[in-house]
């Protein structure tokens, strides 16, 4: 972008670092972060701690509701008498507890009877053992309670409870192994399930070092008649889910796990203590997605078999106790003062940073206002100081060069008026000079008279037709007419209408011939031949007797425009002035005499054709050697060649 902006002669856009935005986005950013960072510091020692132990409690709190009322609902079949229960938890915890319906009818609320004002619009969390909240159940510790894969609450045993005789009959056998085991140096202890069933928890021992024992443990494992009832029914309403799924029946054990095609024994098939070699296969992906379609089908029967166990799901919302308050920032005469300081230094900062970027933004702009007006007043004005890259600067820098681009062109603009004024004072004064001597009776008007008085008027003619041409050219209604031209013809007749005048100055002219055809070109030939004869004329007028002008043509690079030169051997034109060569009434020969001064209109007539032509003309030359004059123009013709409208 910066490189194409500097190819179109404009300056690029400043970096944002050095731009007037990029310096307000950099104060503001500055006072922002100032602010929000001495807010945030002082909001954080002052509240954090508090707001932690807080958030910490409530967390810990709700918790331990949920857990216990979910643990209500998982054993038993409904909500009554749960009142009790929410009380006591609104007292240990200082909690407001409300368990609803699921339609929002009250089942109990920790403040008593009667209106206590709407409920939240978003429950706490649902109470239903059969689809636990893992979130909260995260927060929860103690015992094993946690809920299993398919989020059943552990605590929902349903058929599975073991009534009295069979819980004791499981304890004595828990007892006796684990005095067992306690005999042979491995500590352990009994643990009751929900379900009533005893476990043997063994500490600091793997599975290996309890086999090496000959205390029998596998007796324990074995399901009693209630269990065997609960699996039996379980196991069936596992395969009817997994027939409606086109699987294959399985056998579930009292670990909920299965195999395919085998019942599970009521007693160990192994010596106690010793379990069977079995093969495990590598599972195939078809075994893994049977699986998963088992675990899910266990989970469907699992649920189905517990509904009518457990209560039936309820909200629960939980909310600080009405009329409690939250604690919040403590405004102690110390928080106060801090307050107090770290807004005066934000403050501070802020009337700083604005103060000093107004000052260095207003004060190049005052500079720039005294300048227009002393411009505006017709006096002459120093160039604005240009300080640094950023907009301001570049608007220094393009007022400065509007001022210098001003003052040339009011000079060019004077020097112009000072030029026609010259240009047509002369031969109107000679006219009327001529004319006033034959009323006078002191000239005859005889063949010579009347010949002096014709190149007057033509000469007047030739400044008016110039000018004109070069007024048409700025107001856009310099027309053309193109068509196929071949240049080598053009060149010929240009260089046949200028032989005479070229023989009287004593000067060769020539037209070089290319080898090769040229390609045809699209052009006015008229314009074209016009802008080529004001060339040779300029030559011719600059070349010292003996001297010679060429012309000739050649395709230009990339063969899409072609080359027209006029090349001389005259005087040269010094560099300091090959820029101006083109300009309106610029003359290299100050003397303005007839032969080498010219009016000064016909190379800006030649360049302002070249344009409309979609070209251009340039100059070189050295100084006592000669220079070269070059039209190139586009083969394809000008831009719009319709444009069909009578030349001025």
């Amino acid at each position: 972008m910066r490189r194409r902006a500097r190819a179109e002669g404009r300056r690029p856009r400043p970096p944002l670092r050095t731009s007037l935005l990029g310096r307000l986005l950099g104060v503001s950013a500055l006072v922002a972060t100032c602010s929000v960072a001495a807010t945030a510091w002082l909001a954080v020692q002052t509240t954090s701690g508090a707001i932690k132990q807080e958030q910490g409690q409530n967390l810990a709190d709700d918790a331990r509701i949920y857990d216990t009322l979910l643990g209500r609902a998982a054993t038993h079949r409904d909500w009554d008498g749960v009142e009790d229960t929410v009380r006591a938890l609104a007292r240990s915890t200082g909690r407001h507890i409300v368990v609803t319906t699921q339609d929002r009818s009250p089942l109990a609320d920790s403040a008593g009877p009667g209106p206590h004002g709407p409920l939240p619009a978003r429950a706490s969390a649902t109470l239903d053992p059969l689809a636990v909240d893992g979130t909260l159940a995260a927060g929860r510790s103690g015992t094993d309670t946690t809920p299993s894969a398919d989020r059943i609450d552990a605590r929902a045993v349903g058929p599975f409870r073991l009534p009295a005789t069979e819980r004791d009959r499981l304890r004595a056998l828990a007892d006796r192994t684990t005095s067992c085991l306690r005999s042979t140096g491995i500590a352990a202890d009994v643990v009751a399930g929900p379900s009533g069933r005893p476990h043997v928890q063994t500490i600091g021992t793997d599975t290996g070092g309890l086999a090496a024992t000959s205390c029998d443990t596998s007796a324990l494992d074995a399901p009693t008649a209630t269990e065997r009832k609960a699996l039996t029914s379980l196991t069936d309403l596992t395969n009817s889910c997994l027939s409606r799924q086109g699987h294959d029946r399985v056998d579930l054990a009292l670990d909920l796990t299965w195999r395919q095609g085998q019942a599970p024994s009521a007693a160990p098939t192994e010596p106690p203590g010793r379990r069977a070699a079995v093969p495990v296969p590598v599972p195939s992906s078809t075994a893994v997605e049977d699986d998963r379609a088992v675990a899910s089908c266990v989970g469907t029967a699992r649920r189905e078999q517990l509904t009518p166990y457990v209560a039936a799901p309820a909200l629960l919302f939980i909310s600080a106790p009405t009329g409690g308050t939250v604690p919040g920032f403590d405004l102690s005469p110390r928080n106060t003062a801090k307050i107090a300081g770290v807004a005066a230094l934000v403050l501070a900062l802020t009337i700083g940073a604005s103060v000093l970027a107004g000052t260095r933004l207003v004060r190049p702009l005052h500079a720039l206002t005294g300048a227009a007006q002393r411009l505006r007043d017709g006096r002459e004005t120093e160039p604005v100081p240009v300080k640094g890259d950023s907009e301001i600067g570049r608007l220094a820098a393009a007022f400065n060069d509007m001022s210098a681009h001003r003052a040339r062109l009011e000079a060019q603009r004077k020097a112009m008026v000072s030029d026609v004024a010259h240009e047509l004072r002369t031969p109107l004064s000679t006219i009327r000079g001529w004319l006033e001597a034959a009323q006078d009776g002191l000239a005859d008007p005889d063949p010579a008279f009347v010949a002096s008085l014709l190149e007057e008027a033509v000469q007047l003619q030739h400044l008016v037709d110039d000018l004109q041409d070069l007024a048409a050219a700025d107001a856009g209604t310099l027309r053309l007419h193109p068509e196929p031209v071949r240049a080598e013809e053009l060149l010929g007749q240009v260089a046949a209408a200028h032989l005479v005048r070229a023989e009287a100055a004593g000067v060769t002219l020539t037209v070089d011939r290319p080898a090769r055809p040229l390609p045809e070109l699209t052009a006015d030939p008229v314009r074209l031949r016009q802008a080529v004869a004001n060339l040779v004329s300029n030559a011719v007028r600059h070349t010292a007797p003996g001297g010679t002008v060429t012309l000739r043509a050649r395709p230009g690079p990339g063969g899409d425009v072609l080359l027209v030169e006029v090349v001389d051997t005259g005087s040269g034109i010094p560099a300091a002035d090959l820029p101006y060569v083109f300009d309106r009434f610029w003359r290299a020969d100050k003397s303005r005499n007839r032969r080498t001064g010219g009016s000064g209109l016909g190379l800006s007539i030649v360049r302002r054709l070249a344009q409309a032509h979609g070209g251009s003309a340039t100059a070189t030359s050295t100084e006592g050697e000669g220079s070269v004059f070059t039209l190139r123009l586009p083969l394809a013709g000008p831009d719009r060649p319709d444009d069909e409208t009578a030349r001025p």
